[in-house]
């Protein structure tokens, strides 16, 4: 009898039946801002590994054969750890299946894509990304707020208000700066501490800002304000996440352009609390 082992055929076919994974951005919530590319990898995905700011209206693009893994985070709950996700992707794909990674917005921008592909390649697991609408553009899109704008906003500073420590250490004399548009993911629990310190390194309390709610879809509020009152603001009406912060001040050309009119339970999807001074 032969007891050869042939180790290099052996690998060439555990190769072969490995699969693959899509890390696939959905999106700022409205289903009709996902490419067609994502439409079309979540209706082929054997598998759909998802996160808790995909809405249901993007899940039900999903292929009825399809399996559903939800691994959401919310703050100061984790339905599963970034290590297990980690590892189930690389399970999943080592048994063969197609996987879609999908993550709201855009996954390389504040959506730990960049994690959890060092893992894949690490591991020797094919990947490919798919682009998403990242949630600063359409959702600043649907509020009707410009980031750049020639007479107000040369650049735009995309920044997290939750750090992985926990903490909101960030370069505020950076922020603290005229002529630019400043947009804060994940703010608005620290929403007070981030006006202060804005204040505190050199911007005028009447300087203009926003949170919008529920970006893009029927449910989204907004609130403008300034960075002395903005956070009382937003507090006096409930906003709650998935919220985006945005400073400068592009946000006085909100009432001028705003055209996205959605309402939520009958009442008005943007609150008239507009203290911007001109």
């Amino acid at each position: 009898m032969n007891s050869f082992v042939d180790i290099p055929a052996m690998m060439a076919a555990c190769r072969a039946v490995q699969g693959k994974v899509y890390l696939v951005g959905a999106g700022p919530g409205d289903a009709e801002l996902l490419t067609l590319r994502a439409a079309r990898l979540l209706a082929q995905a054997d598998v759909v590994v998802y996160d808790h700011l995909v809405g249901a209206d993007v899940l039900a693009l999903i292929g009825p054969a399809a399996s559903r893994l939800y691994v959401g985070k919310e703050r100061s709950h984790h339905s599963l750890p970034q290590e297990g996700i980690n590892e189930l992707l690389v399970r999943l794909a080592r048994e063969g299946r197609t996987v879609v990674r999908l993550k709201g917005g855009d996954p390389f921008v504040f959506g730990r894509g960049g994690e959890e592909l060092q893992v894949l390649a690490a591991e020797g697991i094919p990947f490919e990304v798919v682009p998403g609408i990242t949630a600063a553009c359409g959702v600043a899109s649907y509020a009707g707020i410009p980031l750049t704008h020639r007479d107000y906003a040369q650049s735009c500073t995309f920044v997290t208000g939750h750090l992985k420590d926990g903490s909101c250490d960030l370069d505020w004399p950076a922020l603290a700066r005229a002529r630019q548009t400043v947009v804060i993911y994940m703010g608005l629990s620290g929403l007070a501490t981030i006006c202060e310190r804005l204040v505190e390194n050199g911007l005028p309390e009447s300087w203009p800002a926003a949170v919008v709610a529920q970006g893009t879809l029927p449910g989204q509020r907004v609130v403008c304000a300034t960075l002395g009152t903005l956070a009382e603001a937003v507090a006096r009406v409930g906003l709650q996440s998935p919220a985006l912060t945005i400073v400068g001040e592009v946000v006085r050309l909100r009432d001028e352009l705003a055209w996205f009119h959605a309402t939520t339970a009958g009442e008005p999807a943007t609150v008239p609390l507009s203290t911007v001074e001109a």
